[in-house]
Order: structure tokens, then sequence, then C-alpha cells
């Protein structure tokens, strides 16, 4: 029976381990990330494109463990954010929920577009249906989403969990295909820098950008902690699995498209891996290998486009309810649906929000591809951003507030290493060269994130002064742990 309280925070002990995991895994979309994140980074990489998935996956699992460090102590539906309140301060802890709250709600038009365009590219190609389809097809992906996650975590979480495992088990049949089929041609030179590339590491790291983009929302589970049971032990458990085990699944399924592709072929501006079959190389390899078999991988992207949708709009919502219910933004975000026992006015927003975006800038770049790279790229790097952050807090939190427990190898040299790796891809997003490694800009509308960036997070640095000034206690809330206070 639903009582006074209830009407005030989400619903407790609603999932356990295994949704809260997938609650990370279908954020990370895995079959998406492999045809459409990744593929981005080939024109860079090329045949070493192997190796940046490898860097990314180091980068990401040290984290991951920063983060399961931290959650132990303090989960909440914040997020990453009070993670960085406690462990360097409020007003970081403000800041890095200001960046999340623009890259986080990107996710799920980023898959809107992807399910559009991945639709529609088949249609056209097979049945010579309009392109301009991936519009409404993108429309149809964001009300699927829309009713998920109003109905309640436990459907939304249920759901990925099915969704989840299918698209996994497609692509690693696939990927294990390909192995078999590049015969002779298996090498382990994919995981040297200097393989089909002009700059070797120079070529890697911006290639690494979207391998990243790849890996975002392992962490995606820590919204849920006011939700799962025994959140101080699954939610730390969920954000190192998701993160190894997904990393090893991207691992093996671009080895073995690189040794089956060609790794000398991967980065040719005109015949390479990004620009064949219309920027859709898996579904030519899917047909190439198994023929008709080619409509399991096709249901597997558009599968995990509706999955990575459904988990990013649960992280976006639950950290606007959080953000609602300490003021920072509109308290309406924090009104808790009586029935669902979820934040419907932030899913509402979430959802209306997602699709007029998503279309808008479709139209705007030029396709739909263009603005998942420019939207892709923004997300990526404010989220390395705030992984450097998270590492850090480890280190000072622990130092400084449970230095009986400091470890020197989990709270000292993983978050220091984990910075180190992270450093040169955020640079080469930046397009800067360093150590003469030849790095050049993105190109466009990549090239664009900075700047919008630049121009959001100087928005946040004038309302965080404005709350300082004006009613401190809301920064200060972000380090608020609500799980632990009574209802």
């Amino acid at each position: 029976m639903s009582t006074a309280a209830d009407a005030h925070h989400l619903e407790r002990n609603a999932v356990g381990l295994a949704p809260t995991l997938f609650q990370s895994i279908t954020h990370m979309a895995p079959a998406a990330a492999v045809a459409f994140s990744i593929i981005v980074g080939a024109p860079y990489a090329g045949g070493s494109l192997p190796l940046s998935v490898l860097l990314a996956l180091i980068a990401c699992l040290f984290v991951a463990v920063s983060i399961g460090q931290l959650a132990r102590h303090l989960p909440s539906a914040g997020g990453l954010y009070t993670l960085s309140s406690r462990g360097i301060g409020a007003p970081v802890g403000f800041l890095v929920a200001w960046g999340f709250m623009l890259a986080e709600p990107l996710v799920a038009p980023l898959l809107y577009l992807i399910f559009g365009n991945e639709l529609a590219s088949n249609l056209n190609s097979h049945f010579g249906w309009p392109t301009w389809l991936w519009a409404p097809f993108a429309v149809v992906a964001g009300l699927i989403v829309w009713f998920l996650t109003y109905r309640g975590i436990r459907l939304s979480t249920r759901t990925g969990v099915a969704l989840g495992s299918f698209e996994i088990i497609v692509f690693l049949a696939l990927a294990l295909t390909l192995v078999i089929a590049a015969g002779g041609n298996n090498t382990l030179a994919v995981f040297a820098p200097n393989t089909g590339n002009a700059k070797g590491l120079g070529s890697v790291f911006p290639g690494m950008i979207y391998a990243i983009l790849a890996f975002i929302g392992f962490e995606a589970c820590l919204p849920l902690a006011e939700e799962a049971r025994e959140p101080r032990k699954t939610v730390p458990r969920a954000v190192v699995l998701s993160a190894l085990l997904i990393g090893i699944f991207y691992l093996f399924c671009y080895y073995a498209a690189t040794v089956y592709f060609g790794p000398n072929k991967m980065a040719d501006p005109k015949h390479g891996f990004f620009v064949t079959n219309n920027n859709d190389p898996w579904s030519f390899m899917a047909q190439a290998v198994w023929g008709p078999g080619l409509i399991l991988v096709i249901l597997a992207v558009l599968n995990s486009a509706i999955a990575n949708s459904n988990a990013g709009a649960n992280a976006a919502t639950r950290v606007g309810y959080a953000l609602g219910r300490i003021g920072l933004l509109p308290r309406a975000l924090a009104r808790i649906h009586p029935r669902f026992r979820t934040p419907y006015v932030a899913v509402n927003v979430q959802a209306i929000g997602g699709i007029v975006l998503a279309l808008a800038l479709g139209w705007a770049t030029g396709g739909p591809l263009s603005a998942f790279a420019l939207l892709g790229t923004i997300a990526t790097i404010i989220v390395i951003c705030i992984y450097i952050l998270t590492n850090v807090s480890n280190l000072v939190f622990h130092w400084r507030e449970k230095r009986a427990e400091f470890n020197p190898l989990l709270n000292l040299i993983v978050p220091v290493l984990g910075t180190l790796i992270f450093l040169p891809a955020l640079v080469a997003a930046f397009g800067i060269d360093f150590a003469g490694l030849g790095i050049g800009a993105l190109s466009p509308p990549a090239n664009l994130a900075p700047i919008v960036i630049a121009i959001w997070m100087l928005a946040g640095v004038v309302a965080l002064v404005y709350f300082l000034r004006t009613d401190r206690s809301r920064i200060t809330d972000t380090g608020r742990i609500f799980l632990e206070q009574p209802d």
C-alpha cells in the first residue's frame, strides 16, 4: 500500500543485480555501438582500430573501479555528480551535474537517429523506399521509449535484459563467423599503432574518441541506486562488470571486423570501412557471410537502439529528478507518478525534447549520421571530463574521508593511470596536436562540439555563481545521500 512518503521518492528495492547490470549494458547499446559508434573512428585509426578499442577498455575499466569504490559509500540517484561533489567539492559536483544534463539527455536522440537510419537505409537498399523515412521512424523509436520509461522501472529494466541479451548473442555469432572466414588473414598486427593508418598513435587517439563513445553508459546503473536492492553491493558490481564484459565484446567484434575487412583498407577514404554500404559496413559483412541471416543483424541494431534509448532516458530522468529535488532544476521534475513510481514530469520532458532534437539536428546537418557524429562527440568530450573528475574524486574522497580504508592500488594507482589514458583522447577531441603525433581537427560537423560545450559550460559557471550568492544550500545538496535519510 502506498504511504504519504511514497509520493516523494522512487520505488525502493525494485531491481536486483541482473536488471541493474543490464541498465548499464543496454545503455552502452552493444550492437548499435559496434555498428555505428566505433565505425566513425575507422577513418582515423584504420587497421589499428582494435588498439583504440583496447585503450578505451582499459581507461573505462579503471574509472569503473573508481566509481565502484565511491558507490559503496555514496549510493544516490544523482549518480556521478554526487561522487564529485563529495569527493572534490560541491561546486565541482554542480558543474558535473550541469555537464551531465547536456550529455546524458543526448543519448536517447542519438539512438533515435540510429534506429531511423538503420531502418530507412535497409528499406531503401532492398525495396527502394525513400531515405527521408528515417525521420518518422525516429519518432516511432521515441514513442516506444516514452512508454517504457513512463510505465515504471521494473518494466523498463526487464525489457532491457531481454533486448540486451539478444543483440549480444547475434553480434558475437557474427564476429565469430568473420574470424573463421578471415582464415589466414587473422593477425595481431591490428593491435600495433601503425597498421593501416598515416600517423600511428596520432591516428589511434582520435579513433579512441569513438571507442569511448561506445562505452558511455557503463555507469548508467548509478542513478538506480535508490531503486536497487543492496545498492552498495549491487551498483559497484554492475558498473565494473558492464565495462569489462562489454569491453571484451567490443574488442572481439572489432578484431573480427578488421581482419575480415582488411587492416590496410580500413581507412581508405573512398572504399574504406566507414563508407562501405552507405556507412553500414556491418550489414555488408553480415550479408557476405550469412546471406539472408542479415535480417538478424538489422533486428539486433534496431533492438539495440531501443534498449539504449530506454536506458539513457532512465539515467537522464533520474538525474533530472535528483536535481529537481534539490532545486537546481525546476522542482516539477521531482514529481513522482502515484501509480508507476516514475519521475513522470522528467520522463515527459526527456521524451519530447529527445524527439524534437533528433528531428531538428537530422534535418539541419544533412542526415541522421551527421547529427549522430555531432551529438556523439559532444557527449564523449563531456563524459571523458566527468570520468577524469570521478577518478580524482576516488583518490581525494578516500584520502580525506576514508583514510582507514585507503588502498594504494584501488584509490591511487587506478585513478591516476585511468586519467592518464583518457587525456590523449580528450586532447585529440579538441584537435590539439602534442608530442609531434600529427593529430588534426575532427571532421565537420563533429568539430563544432567544443564550441557547443564551451557555451554550455560558461552558462553553467554563471549559474554556479548565482546559486552560490543566493542559495548556497542548492549547491551543497549535490552531495546529499537521500537513501540514508528517513522517508
